[in-house]
């Protein structure tokens, strides 16, 4: 276009030339006068073309300096708002820093009442264990109790009050995708020596002599810490922590207890609470009704250690029991052809595949657990169960010191109602 314009112009400047050249000529001038007018006009012509061209190419970048500048501006405002929001951001962050610090630092002085409640309680209950041994022995005429037993009930008290209490932590899968949903925790013990003692040990004394609760609470302190600890990774998995029926009877533990997850109510879809198929069978009005106060925060329950599938759903569902863990062998032994079909021993009318769907009417899931090998994953599939849980998904794991550590109790937690009696045991 540019190229076109040129050359139109240059013909027109060329005419012009030759048209003054030949008036020129006509009125009489010499054929180098009509040649040095010819060569001037053209030479005018171009200069006044350079002037004008000039005039326009200045007037344009002036307009471009100015687009620019109005660019500028517009970029600055632009970077002035971003600089602002950005401020805004970093103020809002460390608001909300300090507020979590804050809540962090409630939660801390929460637990340490609870603690220190928690451990009056307990100093005056071993008081009045230590009168019971006292009266028991004088009354079995001298004879004490048996070695292994106190010895294990010391290994225990010291365990509890050296903090020696490992917290291990099992996946549980939805199937068949395998994908980690949930976390089974377990508390371990470890005697002077390192030696980590498996609950069967150290069961058969911490419960007759009122040590569950110590335990439970210091297995749900460290629960909810590493709830919390996940949830800043932000995974969304939930903590199965069991609790003893111990726990839920003990009228003087239990408000401390229900004051505690109330402060971390925020945890209720995350923190599943366990006990086991006689317990919840065996369980009182006292428990049923504390089972209750914590449903009503929003706390779910599951059950395991099941014998037995022919269950009340409705009571269940009342009790606010969301999973059902069963045993994978179990599971498989019970299944049987009838007519055809393929059922459930404890529950001939039922097909067993519809026993999944069955409790998911009463908004209970089914897990399967113990899980050992490959073949069995391919049976319970067929049963439309969701997830599961076992060895052939992962083991009890601890959970590392450094993360542990950030999850401890405060030092004194348990440690002076449990410190070594002199007298006694």
């Amino acid at each position: 276009m540019r190229k076109l314009s040129f050359t139109l112009w240059t013909v027109g400047y060329l005419s012009l030339a030759l048209i003054v050249s030949l008036l020129l000529w006509r009125t009489g001038a010499t054929p180098a006068t009509g040649l040095a007018a010819f060569i001037g006009t053209l030479a005018l012509c171009y200069a006044f073309h350079g002037l004008i061209t000039q005039t326009l190419t200045d007037g344009g970048v002036r307009l471009e300096i100015e687009t620019i500048r109005e660019a500028h501006a517009i970029l600055l405002d632009q970077v002035e708002k971003v600089d602002a929001r950005i401020s805004d951001l970093v103020e809002s962050v460390a608001q909300d820093a300090q507020r979590r610090s804050e809540a962090l630092s409630t939660e801390v002085h929460q637990l340490e009442d609870l603690i220190q409640q928690m451990n009056d309680r307990l100093e005056h209950q071993l008081s009045h264990q230590m009168a019971a041994a006292s009266a028991r022995s004088t009354s079995l005429g001298g004879r004490e109790r048996a070695p292994h037993a106190s010895h294990m009930l010391q290994v225990v008290q010291d365990a509890l009050a050296e903090n020696r209490v490992d917290l291990y932590l099992q996946p549980i899968v939805s199937l068949p995708q395998r994908r980690t949903v949930f976390y089974e925790s377990f508390s371990r013990l470890r005697d002077e020596t390192g030696r980590v003692m498996m609950p069967a040990e150290y069961l058969a004394v911490a419960e007759p002599e009122g040590l569950m609760t110590a335990i439970d609470n210091l297995l749900l302190f460290r629960c909810v810490q590493i709830v919390r600890r996940l949830a800043k990774q932000d995974r969304k998995v939930g903590i199965f922590c069991n609790i003893s029926l111990a726990s839920l009877g003990d009228e003087s533990f239990f408000p401390q207890f229900l004051e505690f997850m109330q402060g971390n109510k925020d945890l209720a879809g995350a923190v599943i609470f366990e006990l086991g198929q006689g317990a919840f069978e065996r369980r009182g009005p006292v428990e049923a009704r504390h089972m209750a106060r914590l449903a009503s925060l929003g706390f779910s329950f599951s059950l395991d250690k099941v014998s037995d599938l022919d269950l009340d759903f409705q009571d269940l569902a009342r009790a606010d029991v969301k999973y059902l863990k069963v045993g994978a062998q179990m599971m498989l032994d019970q299944l049987e052809e009838q007519d055809g079909k393929l059922v459930i021993a404890s529950l001939p009318d039922l097909n067993a595949t519809d026993f999944a769907a069955l409790t998911r009417r009463y908004g209970i899931e089914v897990i399967v657990e113990k899980v050992e090998a490959e073949k069995q994953i391919a049976e319970i599939l067929d049963l439309d169960i969701g997830y599961g849980q076992g060895h052939l998904f992962g083991e009890p794991r601890a959970i590392r010191d450094a993360v542990l550590a950030e999850a401890e109790p405060p030092a004194d937690f348990i440690r002076g109602a449990m410190r070594r009696r002199a007298v006694g045991w």
